[in-house]
C-alpha cells in the first residue's frame, strides 16, 4: 500500500528517487542500501509503515530486534529532521556513531559537545537526518523555538517507560515531553521501549499523547540469551568461572560502589583479564574513559552499579551477571537485555542471597504508603522468578502478557532440570527455632541450636534446654539454609533491625501444616556445569575469522570507533563462510551497506584473498 511523503532528498543517505508516494517497497531498497539487510525483522515493518503514514506509535520490542531502525530509515526517507529524545549521553553517542556510520547526517546536542554552534546551524538549514537530545534539554521553553525554525519529520521518544511512574527507571523530565510534541501537532510520535507491562504500557500512551490503536507489541523473548539463577554461595568464585566459560565483554551488576571496586580487583586478580569498575562516585573524566574502554574492548569485564545501564549499545556483550537481587523482573529484563544485542548466544546469571530478599521488604516498608502495595507485588513476581523449579523464561515472559511455551530449552532449568522436594516438617522446626528463641538470632545461631552444637553463646541464652535443640541432623542438616532462603523470600521470614530473624506473613498456617513448603533440590557443588552451545565468536576455530577480527580491530582504532561499528561478529562470520571476491558479492553479505563497502569493502576482500 503506498504511504503518503512529503518527498525524497538527494542527500547521502538518502535515495535519488524523487516521488509523491512511497511504498514499503522503496524502504525495502533503502534498508538494503544503508544496512545491507534484505528485509525487516519481526516488527519493524510493521512500525516504519505507520511512522512513515505519519501515524503515531508506541513499539516495545526487545533489545537487540532493531527499534533505532524503525526511527533512522524513515528520517532518511522523509523531508525534515527526526527529533530523538534519549535519556544518556552516552547511550546517544554510541547510536551516533552507528548512524554515521551508515552514512546517516546525524549530530547530538548535548553539554558534552563542543561542536555545539555548527550542529544548530546545520538543524537550521534542514541537514540533519536525525538530532539526538536529552529530555532535560528537549523540556527548556527555548528548545521549543529552536524547533519551529525547521521542518521536523518525527519525534521518536526512546527509553519510553522512563515517562511512567509505574516504570522502573522513571524520570520527571519526561513528563514534560507531550506539551513539547504537542506544539508540533502535525508531527508524528514514535515511543520505544524494550521493557513495559501492560499497566506501563497504557500509561505510555497516555502520558505521551499516542492513541491505543497506536501500540505494537513485538514480545519480550531474548531467545538467544541463556537464562541461570543460583544462589550465591561463593560470589568471587562463581564469577570468575564465568568469566573463565564466557571470553566475550561481560558486565557484572553489583549493589553498592563498595562491592564494585572490591569485585573488580578481586576478577582481575583472578581471571588476569582486563576488568574496570563503574559507579556514580567516580570522577565523571574516569567514568567516561573506563565506559570507553568496554565499548571498544572485545575481551574487557566491566563491574558496575547500575549506574553503568541505559548508556550501553554495545551488541557484543556475551555476559550479564548479577552479584545480588534486581529491583524487579522489569530491572532484571531490562539489564539483561544488554548481553547478546547482536543476536549471538550470550548469558544471563543471576547470583542471589536471602538477605538481598529481606533488605529489599525493609525498603519497601520505608516508601510512602500508597507505593507499598505495587512494589511488593514486583518483589513477589521477582522471588518467583528465582523460585521456580520450572523454566525461567516462561515466568519471564508471563510477567510481561505473553503465552510462551512450556519449556523454552534454553534456561538452566530446561538444561538441568532440579528436583523438588517437599521440606514442610524441616520448616515447622525451623519457625519454631526462630519463635523459641525470641525472633530475634540470625541464621547462624538458629542453624548451631537446630543441629545441637556445643556452643558457648548456646548455653548461654540457654537455648540448649529449648525443646527444639539438636532435632535437625543428618541431610535435614544440609538442607536447613535453602529452606531458611525460600522462605524469606517468600515472606515468611523477615529480617529484624539488627539482622536476625522474626516471623512474617502466614506462618501459623505453615506451622499447622494447611500450607505445604516445597523447594528445589539444591546441586551438588561441582566447579564445572554443563552448558549449551559455545558463545564464543568463533565457535568452529576459522582463522580466517580470527584475521577478518584482527583486521576489524586494526580499522576500528584508526578510526576511532568501537570494533562493532566496523562490522558485527555475524558479519564477519558471513564473509568467512561465503569468502566473498570481489564487491559485488560483498555487498550481498547481510550488514554491509553501501557506505561500510566503500569504507572497508577492499580491505576485508584483500584479507580474505591472503588467507
Amino acid at each position: 500500500m503506498p504511504l503518503a511523503v512529503v518527498g525524497l532528498r538527494d542527500e547521502t543517505c538518502h535515495s535519488a528517487a524523487m516521488a509523491e508516494t512511497l511504498s514499503l517497497d522503496h524502504a525495502r531498497d533503502e534498508l538494503r542500501r544503508l544496512y545491507g539487510f534484505a528485509d525487516f525483522r519481526g516488527r519493524q515493518e510493521q512500525v516504519i509503515e505507520r511512522v512513515l503514514a505519519g501515524q503515531s506509535t508506541l513499539a516495545v520490542m526487545p533489545t537487540g530486534a532493531g527499534k533505532s531502525l524503525t526511527y533512522q530509515l524513515p528520517a532518511c526517507l522523509l523531508q525534515g529532521t527526526c527529533v530523538v529524545i534519549s535519556p544518556l549521553i552516552a547511550l546517544m553517542h554510541d547510536q551516533l556513531r552507528a548512524a554515521r556510520a551508515n552514512g546517516i547526517r546525524a549530530a547530538t546536542l548535548t553539554s558534552a559537545d563542543a561542536d555545539w554552534r555548527e550542529t544548530l546551524d546545520m538543524f537550521r538549514a534542514g541537514q540533519l537526518d536525525l538530532l539526538y537530545v536529552a529530555p532535560e534539554r528537549a523540556s527548556q521553553p527555548g528548545f521549543r523555538d529552536l524547533l519551529g525554525a525547521t521542518r521536523l519529520a518525527l519525534f521518536a521518544v526512546d527509553e519510553a517507560h522512563c515517562v511512567s511512574e509505574w516504570g522502573h527507571d522513571f524520570r520527571p523530565d519526561y513528563r514534560q515531553l507531550r506539551p513539547l510534541m504537542d506544539a508540533f501537532p502535525h508531527v508524528p510520535r514514535l515511543a520505544l521501549t524494550a521493557t513495559a507491562d501492560a499497566h506501563t504500557r497504557a500509561d505510555i500512551l497516555a502520558q505521551l499523547g499516542i492513541p491505543e490503536d497506536g501500540l505494537v507489541v513485538a514480545g519480550f523473548d531474548r531467545p538467544n540469551i541463556r537464562y541461570a539463577i543460583r544462589p550465591r554461595d561463593s560470589l568471587p568464585r562463581q564469577l570468575a568461572a564465568l568469566c573463565a566459560e564466557q571470553p566475550g565483554p561481560g558486565i557484572v551488576y553489583a549493589p553498592t560502589r563498595r562491592k564494585v571496586e572490591q569485585l573488580a580487583e578481586q576478577l582481575a586478580r583472578d581471571t588476569g583479564r582486563p576488568v574496570l569498575p563503574y559507579h556514580a562516585g567516580l570522577p565523571p573524566e574516569v567514568r567516561a574513559e573506563n565506559q570507553a574502554k568496554f565499548v571498544a574492548s572485545e575481551d574487557m569485564v566491566m563491574v558496575a552499579t547500575i549506574a553503568f545501564g541505559m548508556g550501553i549499545d554495545k551488541p557484543d556483550v556475551r555476559f550479564v551477571a548479577h552479584a545480588a537481587t534486581p529491583k524487579s523482573i522489569e530491572a532484571y529484563y531490562q539489564e539483561t537485555g544488554r548481553a547478546g544485542r547482536d543476536g549471538d548466544p550470550a548469558v544471563a546469571l543471576m547470583l542471589w542471597g536471602a538477605g538481598d530478599f529481606a533488605q529489599a521488604r525493609l525498603r519497601v516498608n520505608e516508601l510512602e504508603p500508597e507505593r507499598r502495595q505495587g512494589e511488593r507485588q514486583r518483589l513477589d513476581s521477582l522471588a518467583g522468578l528465582v523460585e521456580t523449579p520450572g523454566c525461567r523464561r516462561v515466568v519471564l515472559l508471563r510477567h510481561f502478557g505473553e503465552k510462551p511455551p512450556e519449556a523454552c530449552g534454553n534456561c538452566d532449568n530446561c538444561l538441568d532440570p532440579p528436583d523438588v522436594i517437599e521440606v514442610t516438617e524441616l520448616a515447622q522446626k525451623l519457625l519454631s527455632a526462630v519463635y523459641r528463641t525470641g525472633q530475634s538470632y540470625g541464621f547462624g545461631h538458629l542453624q548451631k541450636v537446630l543441629t545441637g552444637v556445643d556452643d558457648e553463646r548456646v548455653r548461654s541464652k540457654g537455648h540448649d534446654r529449648l525443646s527444639v535443640f539438636g532435632i535437625v541432623d543428618g541431610e535435614e542438616a544440609r538442607l536447613l539454609q535453602p529452606v531458611a532462603r525460600a522462605l524469606q523470600v517468600r515472606g515468611h521470614l523477615a529480617q529484624t533491625e539488627h539482622g536476625g530473624l522474626k516471623l512474617a506473613g502466614d506462618v501459623r498456617d505453615i506451622l499447622a501444616g494447611h500450607i505445604k513448603v516445597g523447594i528445589t533440590k539444591p546441586p551438588e557443588r561441582t566447579r564445572t556445569r554443563s552448558r549449551r552451545g559455545d558463545t564464543t565468536p568463533n565457535p568452529v576455530g576459522d582463522p580466517l575469522f580470527e584475521a577478518l577480527r584482527t583486521l576489524r580491530r586494526d580499522l576500528a582504532s584508526e578510526a576511532g570507533v568501537p570494533p562493532y561499528v566496523v562490522f558485527h561478529d555475524a558479519v564477519l562470520r558471513a564473509m568467512a563462510a561465503d569468502r566473498p571476491a570481489n564487491l559485488a558479492e560483498m555487498a550481498q553479505i547481510p550488514g554491509v551497506g553501501a557506505k561500510k563497502l566503500e569504507a572497508y569493502g577492499e580491505a576485508f576482500l584483500k584479507a580474505i584473498a591472503d588467507n
